[in-house]
């Protein structure tokens, strides 16, 4: 008896530091995280990003020509989502890279946007943070990359 007592404890030791060390902070969940935020923005998805969004969320845009909070992000998306979605035709990610330092991850890389009015490729950078094992967006950068002449 004392030994099945013994493997149930051990079993149950081991299952919980399995389950204790899962977290959504890998480069793997990161980058699909981020892939997701591309996908919400070309596809309106305000659902999506009131979950993802941290509360103080900010997006600082080019040469800070504006700053959005998770209030004003998620609210231009449903206002893009009832006229029937965005004008852009696709975003397209490249070059994405993660460096993940604790709970916090920097995902930095490019997005070709193709708009029919001023298409541009941006270089972004934004930080995820993990809160109670989900990670949240708090902060995107996105500067337009002129074109060359």
């Amino acid at each position: 008896m004392k030994s099945l007592s013994l493997l149930i404890l051990l079993f149950g030791i081991t299952f919980y530091s399995a389950f204790a060390q899962r977290t959504c902070m890998t480069e793997e969940n990161i980058k699909a995280l981020d892939a997701q935020w591309e996908e919400a923005i070309l596809h309106p998805d305000p659902d999506f990003l009131e979950s993802i969004l941290a509360d103080k969320f900010i997006w600082v845009h080019n040469h800070y020509s504006m700053v959005d909070t998770k209030e004003t992000t998620v609210e231009s998306r449903k206002r893009q989502k009832a006229r029937g979605g965005s004008n852009i035709k696709s975003r397209t990610q490249s070059d994405v890279k993660v460096a993940i330092t604790g709970n916090t991850a920097i995902v930095t890389g490019f997005t070709d946007v193709d708009r029919p009015v001023n298409p541009a490729k941006y270089h972004f950078m934004r930080t995820y943070v993990e809160v109670n094992g989900k990670c949240l967006l708090v902060g995107n950068h996105t500067m337009a990359i002129p074109e060359e002449e």
